[in-house]
């Protein structure tokens, strides 16, 4: 109750699983919550989050018009500049609603590594997924079922109680070797 709303705010990055662009250029989308932020910023916002390259491929890079809602994007590039948007305002917090859902194994891969900078520089995060791989690496993973934690621990002493946790990280191992096949 000490701390005003706005400070709150400007503390915290988050990122839903479902994502918002506005009807703009892209590096007015990564700006938003961060409107003093230089192009500089944008850019390595946009590294960070896996899109830089892809932002280049763009007619007119990150003055590209995204349209309504991102309609010209794939849901990937999507959840990438809504993960630079949060990362430009260095937030203290930073939240991941099922965030990287729509993209492939090696993007998500890089994002984490990026991320694990991100959280060595003192940032904190709270990542909400489906994924096994998106939780992988966090010091404390809780399980929920129907609103209950019903396991908590790191990977390891998940994989080893052999309960929920482990059993998703089995039947996804199991989908992704299915896949390379």
């Amino acid at each position: 109750h000490d701390i005003s709303l706005d400070t709150l705010r400007d503390g915290i990055g988050y990122v839903p699983q479902d994502n918002f662009l506005f009807s703009s250029t892209v590096a007015e989308n990564i700006r938003f919550y961060a409107p003093d932020a230089t192009m500089k910023d944008i850019e390595e916002a946009a590294r960070k989050a896996d899109i830089y390259d892809s932002i280049m491929e763009f007619p007119q890079g990150f003055k590209t018009e995204v349209g309504e809602r991102g309609m010209t994007l794939s849901g990937g590039q999507k959840q990438r500049i809504s993960i630079a948007r949060a990362l430009v305002k260095h937030p203290k917090v930073l939240i991941l609603d099922d965030a990287l859902s729509a993209v492939d194994a090696k993007t998500e891969l890089n994002i984490w590594q990026e991320l694990d900078g991100v959280f060595a520089k003192g940032a904190s995060g709270i990542i909400v997924a489906h994924r096994v791989s998106a939780l992988m690496h966090c010091d404390e993973i809780l399980v929920l079922e129907r609103g209950r934690v019903i396991e908590r621990g790191t990977h390891e002493q998940l994989m080893a109680l052999g309960g929920q946790y482990a059993r998703t990280a089995r039947k996804q191992e199991n989908a992704e070797v299915g896949k390379d096949e």
